[in-house]
């Protein structure tokens, strides 16, 4: 948990209050303003199961290590699925972002022993909990409608961040993009 392994309550109390808030899990809720106003966007949180983190001490009662979030502007109707630690594309996940008009998605690793390779380290994108690009997400992504499909939250180990390698043409090719700072989405 943030507040019991990373103290986020310490961290953050000289600088701000604190307002923790469960988002809601089931139907997409108005999400407000600081100032408690709509915002004109409505969310969701999808649960997802995942390995803790190396610096997690207390597992989650119920296995949840992250979650995607769905959103819509209610103005538009667009619709964004963010999806950042992914170990294993869920059912639920799969639902939100069928019917996505952006999808931005853990792309963390092309494969599951590039950390190994270029680390020397032990773990690979399994143990992190990362559900790899190559013959893994982007075989699904790749199948998806959505206009917009983004691979971010990128290991500095992952190849797709070269624009000359054979990895980044697969992506582009495949109809995804590789994130970058000042990326902008029109929904």
């Amino acid at each position: 948990m943030l507040t019991q392994d990373l103290r986020l309550n310490d961290i953050l109390k000289p600088f701000c209050q604190i307002h923790w808030h469960e988002p809601p899990t089931g139907s997409l809720e108005p999400l407000l303003t600081q100032k408690n106003e709509p915002s004109g966007l409505r969310y969701r949180a999808i649960p997802l199961s995942a390995k803790p983190p190396p610096f997690a001490r207390h597992p989650t009662q119920d296995g949840t290590q992250s979650v995607a979030y769905e959103i819509v502007d209610e103005r538009t109707s667009g619709r964004l699925v963010v999806a950042p630690d992914v170990a294993a594309i869920t059912p639920e996940l799969l639902i939100a972002m069928e019917s996505a008009d952006g999808i931005l998605f853990d792309g963390t690793f092309w494969s599951n022993h590039e950390f190994q390779q270029i680390t020397g380290k032990p773990r690979t994108a399994d143990d992190m909990g990362h559900h790899v690009i190559q013959n893994g997400s982007l075989n699904v992504l790749r199948k998806l409608k959505a206009r917009h499909k983004v691979y971010f939250h990128i290991n500095n180990t992952n190849p797709i961040l070269n624009p000359g390698s054979p990895e980044c043409a697969e992506v582009k090719h495949a109809g995804m993009v590789v994130g970058y700072d000042g990326l902008e989405l029109d929904l």
